[in-house]
């Protein structure tokens, strides 16, 4: 076997079949002790979510959204820092989507439009994640705490603007867009049955595709894994450490707001408060699953996607909170064994042995 796809199926494939494994071993002790038949609630599951056309649909859709969120997560743990900040980006993508195709005219064609949108969302998504990139470049600020407030900054700024200024009447979204929506994949191909899966799709596979030609193939991506496995020697071999901080935390940024057209552009045709529902944190759990590799990203996202979905279906037979726990305990599970997570969790407790 190729020794590169030999690591790949390592990396990205074998941590998200354990974790499932361990879900489904959890999961039967949780079902059995609500007196139900591990069989039956997991066939209901499985018939809820890939076993119908509707429910695969929104299952494509949720992924969607959790596979940039998730490779926002990786990019930034793959150059040693913790982005927690992807709802914010999430939110900002999709607020400057949202704007895009508000300002632009009636009848752009579609071929102008998109690329005018996702430009904005990846452009917003960026910007917030400059903020913490260049704290931390400049002053050393600690991207986590930066991180962090930034969410609750960023998502009080877009309700305000919402509110005041953009929203129709008596809700807490923006008109309608002029131009960039996608369509449903269900209006074009008939299929998924309504569901809200649309061709955002189609432009987040090839985000995740050209986020592993940049870290594998690049010089820009060497010099990012080179910090994140270790600072100190990626300075001594003269890459500046600074810059590689504040650049991977701008594409982190990015990716998580390019996450925002999959809910503007494509489903709701709007920016509407509070639409990102978790899926920015939602996605550190995603690139801990998939060992912040691409490839392993978009399986955790269709896995955590499953769960999502198949929550509600199983909801007649025992409670969908079990399907929270078992994301609870993947997580757990996964993220010791991340390299980049012990990493920075070594580091941190280093410190803050020094201060003492």
């Amino acid at each position: 076997m190729n020794a590169t796809l030999k690591r790949t199926i390592e990396e990205a494939v074998l941590p998200p079949l354990v974790a499932l494994v361990v879900a489904l071993i959890v999961g039967d002790l949780l079902i059995l002790a609500y007196g139900q038949a591990p069989s039956a609630v997991w066939r209901l599951l499985i018939d809820g979510t890939w076993g119908n056309a509707y429910g695969f649909g929104q299952v494509l859709y949720k992924a969607t959204t959790l596979t940039c969120t998730g490779l926002a997560v990786a990019m930034s743990l793959r150059a040693g820092l913790f982005n927690i900040g992807a709802e914010g980006q999430l939110a900002a993508g999709g607020f400057g989507a949202g704007l895009a195709g508000l300002a632009l005219p009636a009848g752009t064609p579609a071929f102008l439009a998109v690329p005018i949108c996702v430009m904005a969302a990846m452009l917003c998504g960026g910007l917030v994640g400059a903020v913490p990139g260049a704290l931390r470049a400049k002053f050393g600020a600690h991207e986590v705490i930066v991180t962090i407030m930034l969410n609750f900054i960023v998502l009080a700024l877009l309700n305000y603007f919402v509110s005041a200024k953009l929203h129709v009447p008596e809700t807490l979204h923006t008109p309608g867009v002029h131009a960039g929506g996608l369509p449903r994949l269900s209006n074009l191909i008939g299929v998924f049955h309504g569901s809200a899966a649309n061709w955002t799709i189609v432009i987040v596979a090839l985000a995740a595709v050209a986020a592993w030609w940049f870290l594998f193939k690049t010089r820009a991506g060497y010099e990012l894994r080179a910090v994140g496995l270790q600072p100190d020697a990626a300075e001594y071999a003269g890459v500046n450490v600074g810059i590689t901080w504040r650049n991977a935390l701008i594409v982190s940024g990015a990716l998580a707001g390019l996450g925002g057209i999959n809910f503007v552009l494509g489903y709701k045709g709007y920016y509407e408060d509070g639409f990102s529902g978790g899926a920015g944190f939602l996605g550190i759990a995603v690139a801990l699953v998939g060992r912040n590799h691409p490839l392993g990203v978009v399986i955790a996202a269709l896995f955590f996607a499953t769960l999502s979905q198949g929550g509600l279906a199983i909801n007649a037979m025992v409670p969908k909170q079990i399907v929270e726990a078992l994301q609870g305990i993947v997580i757990v599970a996964v993220a010791t064994s991340v390299p980049e997570v012990r990493r920075i969790l070594r580091n941190a407790v280093s410190k803050s042995g020094g201060q003492h």
